[in-house]
C-alpha cells in the first residue's frame, strides 16, 4: 500500500479498556486519536460498560467507538493505533485478557480486506454489542461491507449486556 492517501479517508475505531481506570484510559485515547498524523477525530461515541467476552474472569470493560478521517493507508493507521496501546502500557500476554487499552479498526471507507495482520471490516464486528452499540449512536445509517445494517446485527447481539454510561 502506497504511504499516504491523496484524498482523506473515514475510519471507524473501536476503543476497550478494563484497567487501570478504564474510563479515563478511554477518554485519554480520544485525544490521542485527534493527535495521529495525517488525521482528524470527527466524533465519538459515549461509553459503555459492558461484560467481558471469552475470558469471563476479568473485570468488565468501558468500550466505545470513534470516526476520524485520516490520509494514512489502513496499515499506517494500524501501527498509529498500536503506538498508542503500547504508550498506555498494553500487553499481550494471551487471547482476551484484560487491557489498558484496545484500538481496532473496524472500518476503513468500504475497503474489504484482509491480510494475516489486519482485515477489514474488523472480522468480529457483527458479532459484538460493546461495538454495534456506540457505532449505531455515531453512524446509524453506516454501510459495513459483507453484512446486514448495523440495527440487524445489533438484534442478533440481544443476549450480550451493554449499557451506555451517563456522559
Amino acid at each position: 500500500m502506497s504511504s499516504i492517501n491523496d484524498t482523506a479517508s473515514q475510519a471507524f475505531i473501536a476503543l476497550g479498556s478494563n484497567l487501570e481506570n478504564p474510563t479515563s484510559q478511554i477518554r485519554k485515547a480520544f485525544d490521542e486519536l485527534d493527535k495521529i498524523p495525517s488525521s482528524k477525530l470527527l466524533v465519538y461515541s459515549s461509553l459503555y460498560r459492558s461484560a467481558p467476552v471469552g475470558r469471563l474472569d476479568q473485570p468488565d470493560f468501558i468500550n466505545a467507538v470513534a470516526k476520524i478521517e485520516t490520509r494514512l493507508n489502513p496499515h499506517e493507521l494500524l501501527s498509529a493505533l498500536l503506538e498508542i496501546e503500547r504508550r498506555h502500557g498494553r500487553t499481550r500476554n494471551f487471547p482476551n485478557a484484560p487491557r489498558t487499552l484496545d484500538l481496532d479498526i473496524l472500518l476503513y471507507d468500504d475497503l474489504e480486506y484482509h491480510q494475516h495482520d489486519l482485515t477489514l471490516p474488523h472480522p468480529r464486528i457483527s458479532q459484538r454489542a460493546f461495538v454495534l452499540q456506540p457505532l449505531m449512536e455515531i453512524a446509524p445509517n453506516c454501510r459495513i461491507p459483507g453484512y446486514n445494517t448495523i440495527a440487524e446485527l445489533l438484534a442478533t447481539c440481544q443476549n450480550q449486556r451493554v449499557e451506555r454510561i451517563t456522559p
